[in-house]
């Protein structure tokens, strides 16, 4: 669990106004906007702020985000370590809730929605897994449910030329190192929507707010989340001191991740990395969409920017003054 800190004076951004003073013109929900939304088990433990900020881009953006009545927890990660059934029942029981409601599921979580996709992967291909599941959970499913990471909505769906209409702030150029972590844009043949070893998609929306993305060779290495986070903290203080080296020496201003176990670990190991190996970086890690909705005008305190421990004041700043 992250220790929230206080927040520094300056962090909320006022309400922004069109020109010539009226409020913006934000897009109403249509049919085409509207999605099931899995929070995930960590949207009210640890990643509060990644769910918070989900909830004010999406609102922001004209999106009604549907959660599934009854949802249930995605397996992950203890879920797949211990049982291949378990670990594809366990998504299935709310995939056949969101199929009910017919709408394509988003989620955010990279690790829920890694589950969610192998488990559409491993009932629409294998007739006992389907029929396994669909004892374990009292009902046949058949993995046709769509399944969508938010960034996948809001580059596809949305779309950069709307997100830039919509856009209060501007990172202001900003130099971003976006990492994707493991379980993002892999495996290839599941995820599907991004480029596995060079993947583009959140460098794509820093580009959208006016940030610079950077080339990094990092983006996609292991953090140690999952596994090794709570089991084997030396691992995860080497691995993470690497990433995190490697985004500042590549001239990052902040790392921007989508996954509750890479922020945690990018963001909190870094004490740890100080106190055992004494490298300082001090670089913020955001969510994607904390990003977003400071560009977006949302007042940071609705972003949970106080439950970061590397203090983004200066982000929040730049942002501010731009």
């Amino acid at each position: 669990m992250k220790t929230e800190v206080s927040s520094p004076v300056g962090w909320g951004l006022p309400h922004q106004k069109s020109p010539g003073g009226a409020s913006p013109t934000l897009p109403l929900p249509t049919s085409h906007s509207r999605y099931a939304y899995f929070p995930g088990c960590s949207a009210e433990s640890t990643a509060q702020d990644m769910h918070q900020s989900t909830l004010a881009v999406a609102q922001s953006l004209g999106m009604q985000l549907v959660e599934p009545k009854g949802w249930t927890c995605c397996g992950a990660t203890a879920g797949h370590q211990t049982d291949r059934l378990l670990a594809v029942a366990l998504p299935a029981a709310t995939l056949v809730k969101v199929q009910d409601l017919g709408l394509d599921l988003v989620v955010n979580c990279a690790a829920c929605y890694n589950r969610m996709k192998v488990a559409n992967h491993e009932i629409a291909g294998n007739r006992q897994v389907r029929a396994q599941v669909a004892e374990a959970i009292g009902r046949d499913y058949d993995g046709s449910v769509k399944v969508r990471h938010l960034l996948e909505v809001l580059l596809d769906g949305v779309g950069t030329e709307t997100i830039q209409k919509a856009l209060r702030r501007s990172l202001a150029g900003l130099k971003v190192a976006s990492y994707y972590g493991c379980l993002l844009v892999r495996p290839r043949e599941v995820t599907g929507f991004d480029d596995p070893e060079n993947p583009s998609s959140l460098d794509r929306l820093v580009a959208a707010m006016g940030g610079t993305p950077l080339e990094w060779p990092h983006k996609v290495e292991c953090g140690g989340g999952g596994g090794l986070s709570m089991s084997r903290t030396d691992v995860v203080v080497n691995l993470t001191d690497t990433i995190v080296g490697m985004a500042k020496l590549a001239g990052a201003d902040c790392i921007a991740v989508s996954c509750p176990m890479c922020q945690i670990n990018l963001d909190m190991r870094q004490l740890d990395i100080a106190r055992s190996k004494g490298n300082r970086y001090d670089l913020p890690v955001l969510y994607i969409t904390q990003l977003l909705g400071l560009c977006l005008g949302v007042p940071a305190q609705k972003l949970g920017l106080n439950k970061l421990m590397i203090s983004p004041a200066r982000v929040v700043q730049a942002v501010v003054a731009a």
